[in-house]
């Protein structure tokens, strides 16, 4: 497996800080047997939030891609503070994206298709593409478009 670290150079990706929780909870919580669990992640990226509100309304497809894969930098910082180092990940086993839409939108799957491509392009498709699940939700906190949460398997 490539160095995921010289990937992100290679590819120009800047983790961002981790966000500020709000809340009572973890980032990540281990359980199991190498197994962690990342909490929901928002596209706010080092505390600005570029687009707000539901998909195919206030936001654009293209910007809601754009949102999945600054979820996708924030799982990856979340990762990278508990573990140290994003080389221990062995598997995405588990992807949820809630997608902020109306009732009668649906595509939820091609905005959660970015979040994977970007892992896969990382961490290659046996590593990087896990189980998906794609939702339409009426509302997400402070007007995220995009919020995605994993599993994830380390070695």
């Amino acid at each position: 497996m490539p160095d995921i670290n010289h990937l992100l150079n290679e590819l120009g990706i800047v983790l961002p800080e981790q966000p500020e929780g709000t809340g009572v909870f973890n980032h990540v919580t281990p359980f199991g047997d190498h197994l962690i669990y990342v909490a929901g992640c928002g596209p706010e990226i080092n505390g600005e939030l570029k687009y707000k509100g539901r998909v195919g309304v206030e936001v654009t497809m293209d910007q809601a891609r754009e949102c999945a894969a600054d979820c996708v930098k924030n799982i990856l910082c979340a990762l990278k503070i508990y573990t140290g180092d994003l080389n221990k990940v062995k598997k995405f086993v588990k992807m949820n994206a809630y997608i902020c839409c109306n009732h009668d939108f649906y595509y939820q799957p091609e905005v959660a298709d970015t979040a994977t491509e970007l892992l896969a392009s990382l961490f290659g498709e046996k590593i990087g593409i896990p189980a998906r699940t794609s939702i339409g939700v009426s509302a997400l906190p402070y007007g995220f478009p995009v919020e995605i949460e994993v599993i994830v398997e380390l070695y």
